[in-house]
């Protein structure tokens, strides 16, 4: 059967309930009888803890228990939060560290939780975590990316977690010693805060020996398998729910501490537990993103062809490692490290530091942003010093289309592209520049473009699984792996059943998010979601069809053979008998035949796509006052086959809005002491509409040859081509000011002192 059927822009059906204030998020779904947590947390970025008072809080007004590391540690589960760690690059083990679910003995961030209050009420559990005597001996705080300072860990007395590499670095710095050209630049990557719609929240339930925890995340297969290993349950005692999400970015994509203490504490009390974090417990204590900096450095033969490309990356990991830290800045960023250039000779090393502020974990893209931004960063950089046109350079080393497949120097292997194609039309969309920036000289005001020429890895597991069951109402559920927070599954999984099988999309319905009705899933992660779930969804069809062919070709008198599926209905020559699925499904419900009814099946991509694009910002900055906002942005994007083009251009839109905020406005600030600065959207700025242009999209669509469907995944895109299109225009603003060294965000206070002083006063 055809794999792939024509695209339609159907708008999101999920939507009607969203807006109409009927979507059931965490806080929605709280039964009469629960009870509410809040969390002690750590007031102090490092400290030993010399005093824990818990007598008044405890006697508290609707207090039911209060725990705290020793309490959670007798009920006998394993505290220890599982981290990724990374190898050293001679060989040895990273080091770690052991972070517990509730402090033990030492605080080593702002936010970090204590102990857990439970009570009647939300109000009264808040309360009484101010009725708890807590004190500690300040330890120095460390915030330096860097080696030394007070050991956070005793693993890693001089507070370096790991020193990775990867690349022949010998071949390297060979390929820069006899280069004709070299060009360096050093770049940092600023942190920021994911900022979901929704924070974070869970409930817990204990009943009948059996244990359902509800929660805000982006999978519920992975978060099962981590409550049966430090709950110590059965996987069978164990359901795992997600109701809707509002947002996660990735910053929901891993295990929390507060899940499996809510759960304890559920299973201690046999009543449900509600916890929901507020805003300012959100940004002290969901993991932060991004937080590098990078020297890059490039070289060049005379005719400015890139030959060798190194990278030494410095990041700061926080307190602790979290679920992923440690493998996005160094395995994830290496995935896209040399994106879309034909050079062998590559060498990443990356190394990893404890300070004593919130973890840091995936963020829209994961390493393959930060990535991106640094090449195409030093690449505009490269463009100036050589005295060349930026686009020139891109086409220049591009890899060209007939090198495809092209296994890149980091062992991944791209099916396809067509990079000088997408550049050309961007080219064309965005002519027309030279004149904006003269009329805007004379207003006063400077205008820059930034190109940025991006590519991705998908990620994730790839397998996947589907299930669809027909109803004795007539219509039809699709149990989906994949867990949607905000992407439009519901509407696009459906559009693309009824794609194949001519089942009406409304009669469709798509459920996600528990582990009692779909045995295995990889949750949603990676810009993974459409290409896995998609497959899976194909081979569940091919497998009905192949259940059915047998049953119908009894009931039309013909040999199975001769029975096949137009995507709509069953026909076979010589009978007049035409059934759709759902007319079959009934036939078979009439019949008796109940196992024609589900069908269920799983499937593995071979191998992964690799979205890519041009993103083409221009910004205007008023030089009497820094401000600066981008005024056109020009996306052309290789995304593959296109399921629902309006929804994937949505995915666009919104990861170049969150590549703007972070260029334009986001910024996490610690002070000295490891304080929080920015804990409130009073100090944390986020992108407003006002300062969004319109974003024209473009689909230049060379199909993968990963997939059955040809397509790739759109998640992450935007943000990984909106970093350094937006650093590269203003950059492309400030240059011909005498302005060398221009790094992100870039608020109205920087870009005034780059303009007034060329340089930005240390923090």
């Amino acid at each position: 059967m055809e794999k792939f059927g024509k695209s339609q822009p159907v708008k999101r059906t999920e939507d009607q309930r969203f807006l109409t204030g009927q979507g059931q998020y965490m806080d929605d779904e709280v039964p009469e009888n629960a009870l509410f947590a809040a969390f002690l947390r750590s007031p102090v970025a490092h400290g030993r803890i010399t005093a824990l008072d818990l007598d008044v809080a405890r006697a508290a007004e609707g207090v039911r228990l209060v725990m705290t590391f020793e309490d959670l540690q007798a009920t006998g589960i394993d505290t220890v939060m599982d981290a990724t760690i990374v190898a050293n690059r001679d060989g040895t083990k990273g080091a770690a560290s052991e972070r517990h679910m509730l402090a033990r003995d030492r605080v080593r961030f702002v936010g970090e939780p204590v102990a857990i209050v439970i009570a009647d009420t939300r109000l009264q559990a808040r309360d009484a975590v101010e009725l708890i005597g807590f004190e500690t001996e300040d330890l120095p705080a460390k915030t330096a990316v860097a080696a030394g300072g007070e050991p956070l860990h005793p693993q890693a007395p001089d507070n370096r977690a790991f020193d990775w590499g990867l690349g022949d670095e010998q071949a390297t710095k060979a390929a820069f010693d006899t280069a004709a050209h070299t060009v360096a630049l050093n770049v940092h990557d600023n942190r920021v805060i994911a900022s979901s719609i929704e924070p974070r929240g869970c409930q817990a339930d204990w009943a009948a020996g059996r244990l359902h925890l509800s929660y805000g995340g982006q999978g519920v297969w992975g978060m099962k398998a981590q409550l049966a290993q430090k709950l110590k349950l059965e996987p069978d005692a164990i359901r795992v729910t997600t109701p809707d999400v509002g947002g996660g970015f990735g910053m929901k994509g891993m295990p929390y501490p507060e899940y499996f203490v809510v759960a304890a504490v559920a299973m201690k009390l046999g009543q449900p537990v509600h916890w929901m974090s507020d805003r300012s417990e959100a940004m002290l204590s969901d993991q932060h993103g991004r937080d590098l900096t990078s020297l890059a450095e490039l070289a060049f033969d005379a005719d400015h062809k890139i030959t060798a490309y190194r990278v030494h990356s410095k990041i700061n990991l926080g307190a602790y490692n979290s679920h992923f830290g440690q493998a996005i800045q160094t395995q994830l960023f290496s995935r896209v490290l040399m994106g879309v250039y034909d050079v062998q000779t590559t060498y990443l090393r990356v190394e990893g530091f404890y300070t004593n502020t919130t973890q840091v974990d995936a963020y829209r893209g994961a390493g393959r942003p930060e990535a991106i931004y640094v090449l195409e960063r030093v690449m505009d950089r490269a463009a100036r010093e050589l005295g060349i046109d930026p686009w020139e350079l891109r086409r220049k080393n591009f890899i060209r289309p007939e090198a495809f497949p092209y296994k890149a120097a980091t062992g991944e292997t791209y099916d396809v592209g067509d990079f000088d194609m997408v550049l050309h039309r961007a080219a064309e969309q965005t002519k027309g520049f030279e004149a904006r920036k003269a009329k805007d000289a004379e207003d006063g005001l400077i205008r820059g473009q930034g190109l940025c020429y991006y590519i991705e890895s998908i990620l994730g597991d790839p397998s996947e699984g589907a299930k669809v069951e027909f109803c004795e109402d007539g219509t039809v559920n699709l149990y989906v792996g994949t867990q949607s927070n905000g992407q439009g599954h519901e509407t696009v999984y459906a559009q693309f059943l009824s794609d194949q099988t001519g089942i009406p999309a409304h009669l469709i319905t798509v459920v996600q998010g528990d582990t009692d009705r779909l045995a295995q899933g990889g949750g949603t992660g990676g810009s993974r979601s459409v290409t896995t779930q998609s497959n899976a969804t194909l081979v569940t069809v091919d497998a009905m069809i192949a259940a059915f062919t047998p049953y119908l070709a009894d009931k039309m008198g013909v040999e199975e053979s001769d029975v096949n599926f137009d995507h709509e209905t069953f026909r076979a020559p010589g009978s007049n008998l035409t059934p759709t699925l759902t007319e079959a499904a009934g036939m078979a419900r009439a019949d008796g035949r109940t196992d024609l009814l589900r069908h269920e099946a799983r499937a593995t991509l071979e191998a992964r796509s690799f979205p890519n694009g041009a993103h083409v910002a221009e910004i205007v900055i008023d030089s009497y006052t820094g401000e600066t906002w981008v005024d056109r942005y020009t996306v052309v994007d290789d995304l593959g086959n296109l399921i629902n083009p309006m929804l994937a251009e949505g995915q666009v839109h919104g990861g170049v809005v969150q590549g703007i905020g972070q260029a334009l406005n986001e910024h996490v600030v610690h002070d000295a002491e490891g304080q929080l600065l920015t804990a409130s959207f009073m100090d944390y700025a986020l992108p407003r509409a006002a300062g969004i242009p319109m974003i024209k999209f473009t689909s230049a669509p060379v199909p993968s040859t990963a997939n059955p469907m040809g397509m790739k995944g759109c998640g992450e895109a935007g943000t990984v081509g909106a970093l350094a299109a937006v650093a590269n225009a203003v950059q492309d603003a400030l240059w011909d000011h005498g302005v060398r060294q221009a790094d992100m965000p870039f608020t109205p206070h920087k870009v005034w002192e780059l303009l007034t002083h060329g340089s930005v006063a240390a923090e």
